[in-house]
């Protein structure tokens, strides 16, 4: 298929949940409200997060949009609340794994159209592993999403540099499973909560303070064969690669204390999506990354997205075949799959 189109970046959610908080005895777990046809409350303990509709867990209503979009594929991972992280580790690996078998039926019932991404319990490196290798080998998964950034259960927090991950990621290089960053958990939210800042600053912040965790950490140098795409573009990150170069070249002693290989030289060593809502700016990021690693990705199906998957590439003045590589090509070489699954 010559113009598959694919759409790595879309969330997904079960219509209906356990009660989580109540199963287990604490926690602000999302729990839905369905308080209107084809429409729920996500809910946070008793705090609204956000009304959803029912293309956000049918899979049938989502081939009914992606056939009106032109989209022929979609990736399909949780909504990035869910991960919970902070929660005991056997509780969240309970709720991914309910949340990783709706998935799979979805993608099940549809396997030409959807392609699946896990999540897995991130404070326990052993528990994160073997539900990596379940969405792997008995579910069928291409690989699996990650937050920005792990607190736990003790109250802290770790960014994606810390060693205590390094076994995932080894087991994920062995696998040959994806991986996808998506930022939550925004650093400083709590003094920033009007106009909706966490997710206009605090979102592109955390996406780069990913990036920069693991090319400092020496993530991808340990491990090269990873296959690693970061949301909404890379964040900050592409449009402050300069500053972040010269902090390395100039504070060594802070920057370069664990990786002493220049940051610039990670370009084109893991991959971006596509959704930076300018022209200029995706422009920018296919110059910058190359057009081999940027990949159609839409936030599918909420506000911040992008309404019609696809616009922003086919409108920035691409030629065809980079307008090709962006819709599908480099997806394809991300999830490590063969354009012939979905024919």
């Amino acid at each position: 298929m010559s113009n598959l189109v694919i759409d790595i970046h879309t969330h997904i959610i079960p219509e209906h949940m356990p009660d989580w908080a109540s199963k287990f005895g604490y926690g602000s777990f999302i729990r839905l409200e369905h308080h209107k046809p084809c429409c729920a409350r996500m809910m946070q303990g008793d705090k609204f997060f956000r009304e959803i509709e029912d293309n956000c867990w049918s899979g049938d209503r989502r081939v009914e949009q992606c056939d009106h979009h032109g989209v022929h594929v979609q990736v399909l991972s949780t909504i990035p609340v869910m991960f919970s992280y902070w929660a005991k580790p056997a509780d969240c690996l309970q709720v991914s794994q309910f949340l990783n078998d709706h998935i799979g039926e979805v993608v099940s019932r549809h396997p030409k159209r959807f392609v699946g991404l896990g999540t897995i319990p991130l404070q326990d490196t052993d528990m994160a592993i073997a539900e990596l290798e379940r969405c792997v080998k008995e579910l069928g998964f291409v690989g699996v999403q990650i937050g920005s950034n792990v607190n736990t259960p003790e109250g802290t927090e770790f960014n994606l540099n810390e060693e205590r991950l390094f076994p995932f990621y080894e087991a994920a290089e062995r696998l040959g499973a994806a991986i996808f960053v998506h930022p939550w958990n925004m650093m400083g939210q709590e003094k920033m909560q009007k106009y909706w800042l966490p997710w206009l600053v605090g979102m592109p912040a955390e996406t780069s303070r990913a990036i920069c965790s693991m090319i400092f950490g020496g993530v991808f140098e340990k491990f090269p064969k990873l296959r690693v795409a970061f949301a909404h573009g890379g964040g900050s990150f592409p449009f402050t690669i300069g500053r972040i170069e010269h902090g390395f070249d100039s504070r060594p002693d802070l920057v370069a204390i664990d990786n002493n290989i220049t940051p610039r030289n990670y370009l084109g060593k893991f991959w971006f999506d596509s959704l930076v809502h300018d022209k200029m700016a995706l422009k920018y990021l296919v110059e910058l990354a190359g057009a081999n690693r940027v990949a159609l990705g839409s936030d599918y199906p909420f506000p911040l997205g992008e309404d019609i998957p696809g616009t922003l590439i086919k409108d920035a003045g691409f030629d065809l075949a980079t307008q090709q590589q962006l819709l599908s090509g480099s997806a394809l070489e991300w999830m490590g799959v063969e354009a012939k699954r979905f024919v």
